[in-house]
């Protein structure tokens, strides 16, 4: 066993590191969100460069998200095994690459080729990022930090849909995936500036290096006393052979792995990746006509859907999880029922065109407020260390899954069955997601990582004072008390805070 670390400096004060890594990391995820969106544009005129049916245009979409499958499912064990930093080197790399070559593809077999590739890289990169920033910046702000990620995303879709309305004009479909090869390169450089998260550090035996980033990046504790706690955490879970999908299955984390299960399999088959995929497609549905309408009114979409994802990231930490979660997935299901009733009863003229557009808002804008938002903090909270990457993979498996079965089936299910029963399926889904995380979605909020653990060894609810898992009314050494109770607290080089 490493010996305790004995008074490293401090790197920086206050929060500017975590800060400048959660910066870094959301910028990757402004060019998930920029290929994302791109390929909604794209796809209209591709479709005719190559000639394609629904189902092969469809497939466009969804050998992406095959390969988004694969890179989730690798993630975990490449970012244990290399590093949370390297990892997200490496996805930015082969972000700059594979958009580039989607770019020059001279076929739509290439294409496919190399948007699987892409795929892989995306969900490395799903995994990865939230997981960077989550054990890197400190708990008052780690929610509103892996919440940053989302406005990143949408930053990235909303940028999207403006440069497929300015090229739309001239069909230029290379040039909308290609772009997203710019931003990739350039992230790069910073993100070989910065350090690997503490507990990455740790699950190495990398004790001081640990210690030192935990002064950079978290001011809200005393490093010594924290990476102590998070080592007694590690050496419990290795006694417990931690770090295995066969642990996740069994007591107490099973309860966990049903909830990540479920909300990463909920995200995404209640539909919002069908308006993302397939707006023009949706809007001409609704009676917007040309390609003016069609690209532009979904880039208002996305603005909607920006500010919304700005404000999860304002409440997060100050409303709670399940707040900002079940409000969001509420509005998501009203949004839908309004739709169906739009199609069913052919009220698409008129006003019920832009009530339809205003539905189609609001929906997208709750998708970005409660899931998207909280599925990424989720993911990087849920588990503890050992298993903490692995339950991301898991639920962003789940989660892409989904995706694989909107993206592939939503255009023939729209031109088969029709806009009232797509909509009103995915209406029902609402339901059934607003119902089951209402009963399992735990309370987060200003919770340290490693505190998470006891929620699940107790039957899924937090112990009370003097009950296993608490120390000294909750407070785990070295973890500040909550904003607002006058405990002071002071970590190295620093005078007490009252």
């Amino acid at each position: 066993m490493a010996a305790p670390p004995t008074a490293p400096p401090p790197l920086s004060s206050g929060y500017r590191a975590g800060r400048m890594i959660a910066l870094t990391g959301a910028v990757v995820g402004v060019v998930y969100g920029y290929d994302t969106g791109s390929i909604s544009g794209a796809l209209v005129f591709l479709s005719e460069d190559f000639d394609l049916s629904a189902g092969e245009a469809g497939f466009v979409n969804s050998i992406l998200v095959l390969g988004n499958i694969l890179g989730a499912l690798v993630a975990g064990r490449l970012a244990d095994a290399l590093g949370r930093k390297p990892t997200m080197v490496l996805v930015a790399a082969a972000y700059a690459v594979f958009s580039a070559l989607s770019a020059l593809s001279p076929t739509v077999l290439v294409l496919d080729l190399v948007r699987f590739c892409l795929g892989v890289t995306i969900g490395v990169s799903i995994v990865a990022a939230p997981l960077f920033i989550a054990e890197s910046t400190p708990a008052r702000l780690r929610g509103a930090a892996v919440a940053g990620y989302q406005v990143a995303c949408v930053a990235g879709i909303t940028l999207t849909y403006f440069v497929n309305w300015g090229l739309s004009g001239g069909g230029h479909w290379r040039i909308m995936l290609g772009l997203a090869a710019i931003p990739s390169a350039l992230v790069v450089i910073p993100l070989l500036r910065l350090p690997d998260s503490p507990r990455w550090y740790l699950l190495k035996g990398r004790v001081d290096e640990a210690a030192r980033v935990m002064a950079a990046t978290d001011p809200d504790v005393d490093p010594l006393a924290e990476t102590a706690a998070i080592q007694h955490e590690l050496r419990t879970e290795r006694r417990g052979r931690g770090g295995s999908l066969g642990q996740m299955v069994r007591r107490p984390f099973l309860r966990a792995t049903v909830f990540v299960l479920g909300m990463g399999f909920f995200c995404q088959i209640t539909g919002i990746n069908a308006v993302t995929y397939y707006s023009p497609q949706i809007f001409r549905t609704l009676g917007f006509h040309g390609d003016g309408q069609a690209f532009l009114l979904p880039a208002i979409v996305e603005l909607v859907s920006l500010a919304a994802t700005v404000a999860a990231l304002f409440v997060v930490d100050r409303l709670g999880r399940r707040v900002v979660l079940l409000s969001g997935i509420g509005t998501m299901l009203a949004t839908l029922l309004v739709l169906a009733a739009l199609f069913g009863t052919h009220s698409l003229s008129g006003a019920g065109i832009w009530l339809g557009f205003g539905a189609i808002a609001l929906f997208t804008a709750a998708f970005n407020f409660g899931f998207g938002a909280l599925i990424w903090v989720y993911a990087s909270e849920a588990f503890p260390a050992r298993l903490r990457s692995l339950g991301a993979s898991v639920m962003l498996t789940a989660d892409l899954a989904a995706n694989f079965l909107v993206a592939q089936f939503f255009p023939s299910v729209l031109e088969g069955l029709g806009a009232t029963w797509a909509f009103g399926g995915f209406a029902a889904l609402a339901l059934i997601a607003l119902v089951f995380m209402a009963r399992v979605a735990p309370e987060t909020k200003g919770r340290q990582l490693e505190e998470i653990r006891a929620y699940w060894q107790n039957g899924g609810r937090w112990p009370s004072e003097g009950e296993p898992g608490t120390t000294g009314g909750g407070l785990r050494p070295g973890t500040a008390p909550p904003l607002g109770t006058g405990v002071a607290t002071s970590t190295p080089g620093e005078r007490p805070r009252s």
